[in-house]
């Protein structure tokens, strides 16, 4: 549910970053924003086996990171942006949670017993 907040709060910022070139004190806020969200979504791609979108999200993470900000020019900054918000989107529809195993199922596993 967390992941599911930041990728939607990072979707908004980059958004708004996008169409409207942020102050000082909304940039350090946004690159703090996306990259939390970049970093969750990262962690769940590695769980889900999803490498290649794994490393596409520390790619964002690494950009938009607030320790070491990357210094960018408006093209590229608006392009970048638009890009980032496509794959937080696209983000949203491919990497879905997997349903998770009760107690009861991973129990009856371990056992050797089968499920109706």
């Amino acid at each position: 549910m967390l992941t599911k907040i930041m990728k939607w709060a990072s979707i908004a910022g980059l958004f708004l970053a996008v169409l409207w070139r942020p102050s000082e004190n909304f940039q350090l806020l946004l690159e703090f924003v996306v990259c939390a969200g970049a970093i969750l979504v990262a962690l769940d791609a590695v769980r889900a086996e999803e490498y290649v979108w794994a490393t596409g999200f520390v790619a964002i993470a690494l950009l938009f990171n607030p320790v070491v900000p990357v210094v960018l020019s408006r093209e590229m900054f608006f392009w970048l942006g638009w890009v980032s918000v496509a794959t937080f989107l696209a983000s949203l529809v491919v990497l879905r949670p997997k349903p998770r195993l009760s107690l009861e199922s991973l129990l009856a596993r371990a056992q050797g017993i089968k499920s109706l």
